[in-house]
């Protein structure tokens, strides 16, 4: 189940939400000021190839 990462248009406060299901993502509210105009920050994520790497995510947005 995925961790999703926001920001805010209203008071620009970046955050992460675990979503459920994709459905629920419109109904995401800001824990800063509870508005509802939110955006889904894209994210790009890699997992190392060997048990000694650790995987990385860098968020772009």
């Amino acid at each position: 189940m995925p961790i999703y990462e926001f920001k805010c248009e209203d008071c620009g406060k970046e955050f992460e939400k675990f979503v459920v299901s994709f459905s629920q993502i419109d109904s995401v509210k800001c824990p800063e000021c509870g508005s509802s105009n939110v955006k889904k920050k894209v994210s790009a994520c890699s997992v190392g190839g060997s048990s000694t790497s650790a995987g990385s995510c860098t968020a772009f947005g």
